[in-house]
């Protein structure tokens, strides 16, 4: 009898180690499926819905420094900002102002003489005239014309001079037509020569005169320029005789003087 009970109880332990067995297996099965690196997955609700995750970079921003177009002189300046987000892409903007640092003129702040707009005729509202005796050549007189005005002007031909109660001018030097019309940027002068009387007392008899004035001529010739000069004579006036002649207006003191 004792026999037979052994082996009953036997037979009742068998299943109990072997349940025991296998929860330590499910167990181990557990922890291995926990430390496999893949974590407790989310299989996803009943509804559909979806988990979305975003990751959004720092945005920085750049400025560039300025940069210098040798060609044109212009200096522009840039700005740059980059936003990068989680899928690593990027915007950016720049912009830049420039400006002229000079014009293609071989002399800043003076007009283009071309341009008819910038250029008149010379008379006695847009210059100074002085009219002066020289020692050398002898019994000659200078005339000098300086442009005070803000456009260039022109000389032309010759100027009309009349002394004192004169009805006629002096004859004009043909010899001493310039090539061009002289013309005068502001500040500028232009100068003619007046032969006064003869050296050898050919001119005949003359008197002295203590006034003058100059007349201007316009593009046709014995035109009127507009406003005559009347500038000084020295104090005892110069003596004109018969053989008073006037050269054509010059653009130098030696060519007014040449004649």
């Amino acid at each position: 009898m004792r026999t037979s009970r052994t082996a009953r109880s036997s037979r009742v332990a068998r299943p109990a180690r072997l349940l025991a067995a296998t929860g330590v297996a499910l167990a181990a099965l557990a922890l291995t499926a926990c430390d496999n690196g893949m974590g407790t997955r989310d299989e996803g609700s009943a509804g559909g819905s979806t988990s979305t995750s975003q990751t959004t970079g720092t945005s920085g921003t750049t400025t560039g420094g300025s940069t210098t177009d040798k060609a044109s002189s212009k200096t522009g300046t840039g700005t740059g900002t980059s936003t990068s987000g989680g899928t690593g892409t990027g915007t950016g903007t720049s912009g830049g102002t420039g400006s002229d640092a000079g014009k293609n003129s071989p002399n800043a702040g003076t007009k283009d003489p071309s341009d008819p707009a910038n250029r008149v005729t010379c008379n006695g509202s847009n210059t100074t005239v002085t009219a002066q005796p020289v020692s050398r050549p002898i019994n000659h007189m200078l005339i000098t014309v300086k442009n005070t005005g803000s456009k260039f002007c022109d000389l032309y031909y010759n100027p009309t001079v009349r002394f004192g109660e004169a009805q006629s001018a002096p004859r004009v030097i043909e010899e001493s037509q310039p090539q061009a019309v002289v013309t005068l940027a502001p500040g500028e002068s232009g100068y003619a020569g007046v032969l006064l009387s003869s050296a050898d007392g050919s001119g005949g008899e003359g008197l002295t005169e203590k006034k003058v004035v100059i007349y201007f001529q316009g593009r046709q010739p014995g035109s009127d320029a507009g406003s005559p000069a009347s500038p000084a004579l020295p104090a005892k006036g110069v003596y004109v005789d018969n053989s008073v002649a006037v050269t054509y207006w010059q653009s130098s003191v030696e060519d007014a003087l040449l004649y």
